[in-house]
């Protein structure tokens, strides 16, 4: 009778040791269930970040070129800002001459040529005159200096030009001084 006293007292222990071992692997899984959660987690947070460090990098290296490129586009502006005066002041010499005698039409001549030079030059590097007489007024180009009546042209209308207006590569540099028509 011992023996099945034991028997029955054995196998309740070997089934209390399989509960408990079932037990202990539910434990388990559930713990690494729980890791693989985290880790899972975990990684979509480094993928993220990597993403956003690699779109940061192109962002940063596109806004570089970016400013290379204005740079050697407009580097020139302050420059060609200083020369719009020489130009102006050619041009006020020529119209002020007007018709002079034989003697001062060479020197005319000269200063025609030295002007043509410098607007070919200011040309090659992308700075374009603006002369907008008899065109609509654009507050972007233009600055109104005064405004006249006058009923034969059409209201904002550039009438006559003070000082012609320039650009480097589209960019306003001087907007071109003039008369406005009003109604």
């Amino acid at each position: 009778m011992v023996n099945e006293d034991d028997s029955i007292e054995s196998q309740d222990i070997a089934e209390d040791q399989v509960e408990l071992s079932e037990n202990a692997v539910q434990e388990n899984n559930t713990e690494l269930e729980a890791e693989i959660e985290r880790l899972n987690k975990e990684l979509a947070q480094a993928k993220d970040q990597a993403l956003r460090a690699v779109a940061d990098a192109q962002n940063s290296r596109r806004r570089a070129e970016q400013d290379i490129e204005k740079a050697h586009k407009f580097g020139l502006e302050k420059f060609v800002g200083d020369l719009l005066p020489v130009a102006d002041n050619l041009e006020r010499a020529i119209t002020s001459a007007g018709t002079s005698d034989g003697d001062i039409k060479a020197v005319i001549e000269g200063v025609e040529l030295t002007l043509k030079t410098l607007i070919d030059a200011l040309g090659r590097h992308n700075v374009e005159a603006i002369y907008p007489e008899g065109e609509p007024f654009d507050p972007q180009l233009h600055q109104a200096m005064s405004m006249i009546e006058q009923p034969e042209v059409e209201p904002n209308t550039v009438i006559n030009v003070f000082q012609r207006g320039y650009t480097l590569h589209g960019r306003l540099v001087r907007p071109a001084m003039v008369v406005v028509s009003k109604s």
